[in-house]
């Protein structure tokens, strides 16, 4: 027969403010960090376009603690970008890379958590997924590039350029933008959601604490 009080702490729901949960955030932050600082180049874009796969912990911990958790995971693993790697946008990158974030992150983790099975997070999925090239599409085209013209001293003709090399059909910044960075979303998105899927299952019961 099963022991009450056990059954009763496997079956407790801990808060996000559980000293486990906050210890849980803080390694997965830890994680993405880390990751954030493996990147990876692409074939279709600019030199410096590189995908990285630090929302692969930030989405693993959203749907084991819920959306929230995803929020706070994201903002600290961008606070220990900003802080022990260093920003050549004074923050400004960072910030838009925790909107992108939150974007693909959120909704999968509010889908999932709605209803736990694989088809309501391949909605979820897919819903971020859209949402954050959407996001980059108009950081990109009204922030980003622009900002990143000014501090590096570049004309943003010369950033076009170098999106000419690679693609021809690229011509201005609309261009730019529609044929370079929305499918460097859409690629990083598909990449970290599908790893999530593959990882997720099997590192969730160690995220709920299921040792009993």
């Amino acid at each position: 027969m099963e022991n009450t009080n056990t059954a009763a702490v496997c079956r407790k729901k801990p808060t996000l403010l559980d000293i486990r949960n906050i210890a849980q955030m803080g390694i997965l932050a830890a994680i993405a960090f880390v990751l954030a600082s493996l990147e990876i180049p692409v074939w279709f874009a600019p030199g410096f376009y590189r995908i990285d796969l630090s929302e692969l912990p930030v989405m693993i911990g959203a749907f084991a603690m819920g959306p929230l958790a995803g929020v706070v995971i994201e903002f600290l693993k961008n606070v220990l970008y900003f802080f022990l790697h260093g920003s050549s946008t004074a923050g400004i990158g960072e910030i838009a890379n925790f909107i992108a974030g939150c974007c693909l992150v959120v909704p999968a983790a509010l889908f999932y958590n709605w209803k736990k099975t694989k088809k309501r997070a391949l909605i979820g999925m897919c819903v971020g997924i859209v949402l954050m090239a959407i996001a980059g599409w108009l950081q990109n085209a009204y922030i980003l590039l622009p900002l990143y013209a000014s501090v590096f001293h570049i004309p943003l003709d010369s950033l076009i350029a170098m999106g000419t090399k690679v693609n021809a059909s690229v011509t201005d910044l609309p261009t730019f933008v529609l044929l370079i960075v929305v499918p460097f979303n859409l690629l990083k998105g598909a990449v970290v959601s599908a790893l999530t899927l593959l990882l997720y299952k099997r590192v969730s019961p160690i995220l709920h604490g299921k040792l009993c």
